[in-house]
């Protein structure tokens, strides 16, 4: 079996196979099905050329996206820190920006980084229809990676967007005084409760979608296609997932008044204060800000693993077909 590509491969060949081999064609992908991946022939798998292209798509995607939807990721956090009939302010949206950006790129690059090479040898060793457990297993596995520079970030983050802190720089001096270490990772368990089903599902849905579409298509698919199956993947598991925010949200942002023992105790209390529907508190600016920002991420990701796959060393390089340039 050959190295896996950063983009599955359907190429004119393949569409244009008769009706007698289509069937065994098809066999062929879902056997190795799982998008933005192809095999080739008797080469080995390049893990480390792998690693490093999943890092740069990565860590671009995600700067690209922490950008753009920043200020909507901030009404939502107020909307889901406000407590009672708490006024939301729409001041200082960017707050946080710069600092948050120092962490968005290592995790986003990690995550990636990870999720990929994981993937493809999860696909090598589970049979085909095992490809979604590949995909939840990579994702999970990537998000646990990715927490020990996402969670630090995302406390800074809240933190200066509910208006505790003015500067990244103060907020880390605060809470390294008056917290240690232990308040970096403030929620971390509510972090995971949240990101690693997010991330598994995400990842799980984009992929799955994305392997239908292709074998439906019988192509490769272009980046206005990846970004809109991202953007349903990333909206459709914003929504699933907005309980598990809030409750990650009112852990992290609490600082030292502790007003939460934890996750149980922070749920009991809000039901009890405000009843079950707070837990959806944000969720139309969370659909919002996940659904476009799957959109990019996606979007930017693919073209990003397209650039690098195409200036890959000879040995390395497959060609795409002209079907799969078509925009």
């Amino acid at each position: 079996m050959g190295p896996f590509t950063l983009s599955v491969m359907v190429n004119d060949s393949a569409i244009s196979l008769p009706d007698a081999c289509s069937k065994r064609k098809q066999n062929f992908l879902l056997k190795n099905s799982f998008a933005s991946v192809s095999m080739g022939d008797e080469k080995p798998f390049d893990f480390l050329r792998t690693l490093f292209e999943g890092v740069i798509a990565g860590g671009t995607a995600g700067v690209v996206v922490e950008t753009a939807l920043y200020p909507i990721d901030t009404i939502k956090t107020r909307l889901q820190a406000a407590r009672g009939g708490e006024k939301l302010i729409l001041k200082g949206l960017y707050s946080g920006l710069a600092g948050n950006l120092a962490g968005v790129l290592p995790a986003s690059a990690l995550f990636v980084g990870v999720y990929e090479p994981i993937k493809q040898k999860l696909l090598r060793i589970f049979p085909e229809n095992l490809s979604a457990f590949s995909h939840l297993t990579a994702g999970a596995i990537g998000g646990i990676a990715a927490s020990l520079i996402r969670v630090p970030t995302e406390v800074i983050k809240q933190r200066m967007q509910t208006g505790q802190f003015t500067s990244a720089s103060g907020a880390v001096r605060f809470i390294a005084s008056k917290e240690g270490f232990k308040g970096f990772y403030a929620g971390y368990g509510s972090f995971l409760l949240r990101d690693l089903p997010f991330d598994a599902i995400q990842f799980c849905i984009y992929e799955q979608i994305r392997i239908g579409y292709m074998l439906a298509a019988r192509r490769n698919l272009n980046d206005p296609e990846n970004a809109i199956i991202g953007a349903f993947a990333g909206a459709l598991t914003g929504a699933i997932t907005t309980p598990l925010d809030v409750i990650k949200t009112r852990l992290m942002v609490q600082g030292s008044a502790n007003q939460y023992k934890g996750i149980v105790d922070c749920v009991q209390t809000i039901i009890k204060e405000e009843g079950p529907r707070a837990f959806l508190k944000g969720i139309g600016p969370r659909v919002l800000w996940i659904g476009i920002g799957g959109s990019i991420f996606f979007g930017v990701l693919e073209s990003t693993k397209r650039f690098l796959a195409e200036r890959r060393p000879i040995e390395f390089q497959h060609t795409y077909s002209d079907k799969s340039k078509d925009k």
